[in-house]
């Protein structure tokens, strides 16, 4: 699995690995580490944090499309939630914006292809 983006940057987490013995946390522990995280996270400038979402959805989407057969259905959700992020926030994305915009016409290029090949892959309707 990949490894997911931390607040502040700070080193990626890997979900379930099984390689990290990490001890079980008391409850204060737990609290500090919490608030720690909420701490980076509100440190964090939020254009960082939703672009990184967008950037999430865009890696859902193009997985989607790659599926054999894609899962055209799933994808659209994906790129539409993408475009409602980036078309919807015009000018409030900061440096990622150029970017993500990019993402969004390369999804929807590809989307249309992939559904193009479907197409042409499937058998005729019987009549």
């Amino acid at each position: 699995m990949g490894s997911l983006w931390t607040p502040g940057g700070e080193h990626p987490v890997e979900p379930d690995d099984p390689d990290v013995g990490e001890p079980e946390l008391t409850d204060e522990q737990m609290a500090a580490r919490m608030q720690e995280l909420q701490r980076q996270l509100a440190a964090t400038p939020a254009e960082v944090v939703v672009a990184n979402h967008g950037y999430g959805l865009f890696e859902l989407a193009a997985l989607h499309l790659g599926q054999q057969p894609a899962q055209l259905d799933q994808a659209r959700l994906a790129i539409d939630a993408l475009a409602a992020l980036v078309e919807g926030l015009p000018g409030r994305l900061g440096e990622h914006e150029p970017a993500l915009r990019d993402g969004l016409a390369q999804l929807r290029l590809a989307f249309v292809q992939v559904r193009a090949a479907a197409e042409q892959a499937a058998p005729p309707p019987s009549q």
